[in-house]
């Protein structure tokens, strides 16, 4: 008897911590949520999140504030967020770069995929292959020939060392077997000037930075790193259509939450993006912009992150390439 009445006196905890629990997620948010940015203000990052943030805070009836915190390569904004409570009111819209700084900063304070629980993919923006005026190539593999007759001649630039553009172009040596000499610049914009003054041969842009200068032909396309071809630019062809299979490379931005946040708030916040994104002025607005609107399943953001991981961490050990 006195173990029965036990079991049920500890059914009936288990039944109001659970009841509790429901409670809390039932009277999410109750209050502002801050979305921190690991990136100044207007750029790629901030204008996505200012974008879903606005229509987030209509359907969660509570301001989803942006909040910008530069540094690090972006790591000040992640380690920031992986410290804070996990309840729901703190979230981090990281870009591609959280995957990797791992492999290039010594001592960051979060790991990308235990520090956070994964909410959303939002959007991508797939690197594009561009090439200098004066380069003969009209297409991928007349561009590796060329790589090929004369090694270590063609160079490609990029924003710096460690950097998307860089481990692009490092992949596409990989891929190809091909020497191309690399020349890190101290941002992007800096190796597009180059490239279209035909300083350099060839940059992997991402789409959103580089697509009014793609449209008007200078500097010219030659393939999309990415599983499917670019809406805007329908007659530019995959890496993988050109000869090089499964080749992608691409910017995105995502959301996460702390690891521990309670799957319940992670699902409301999951369906405030993925109702965000499909609102037409938020996918028109992206869409413009050179990005593909995402969404899905934390599984599926989850999953990419690992293979994100896996894959540029490779890539990086063979490289050897540290930024502290």
């Amino acid at each position: 008897m006195h173990s029965i009445h036990r079991r049920a006196l500890l059914g009936a905890v288990f039944a109001g911590l659970a009841g509790s629990a429901c409670a809390q997620a039932d009277s999410w948010p109750s209050r502002p949520i801050r979305m921190i940015v690991g990136y100044q203000v207007g750029g790629p990052t901030d204008l996505t999140a200012r974008l879903i943030a606005t229509q987030m805070s209509i359907s969660l009836g509570q301001p989803v504030v942006v909040e910008n915190k530069p540094g690090a390569g972006s790591n000040l904004a992640s380690e920031q967020v992986a410290a804070a409570a996990p309840d729901g009111y703190t979230l981090l819209l990281a870009a591609a770069p959280i995957t990797i700084n791992a492999f290039l900063y010594k001592n960051i304070k979060y790991d990308v995929q235990k520090s956070f629980e994964p909410i959303v993919n939002v959007m991508s923006a797939p690197s594009v292959l561009a090439v200098a005026p004066g380069v003969p190539a009209r297409n991928l593999q007349e561009l590796i020939a060329l790589a090929r007759k004369e090694p270590g001649k063609l160079s490609f630039g990029s924003s710096g060392n460690g950097g998307s553009q860089h481990l692009a172009g490092e992949l596409l040596k990989q891929r190809a077997g091909i020497d191309l000499l690399h020349v890190p610049y101290k941002g992007a914009s800096s190796a597009l000037s180059d490239l279209m003054a035909g300083q350099i041969s060839m940059v992997f842009m991402t789409s959103m930075s580089a697509l009014p200068h793609l449209k008007a032909g200078n500097p010219r396309p030659i393939a999309v790193a990415a599983e499917k071809r670019l809406p805007q630019l329908p007659n530019v062809p995959t890496v993988s259509e050109s000869g090089l299979p499964g080749f992608e490379a691409e910017s995105w931005n995502g959301l996460f939450a702390p690891a521990g946040t309670p799957r319940p708030v992670v699902d409301r916040l999951n369906r405030a993006v993925n109702a965000a994104l499909a609102q037409p002025a938020v996918r028109d607005s992206l869409v413009a912009q050179g990005a593909v609107p995402l969404g899905g399943s934390p599984e599926e953001f989850r999953g990419y992150v690992a293979s994100e991981v896996a894959r540029w961490g490779k890539l990086l050990q063979t490289l050897k390439v540290s930024l502290d």
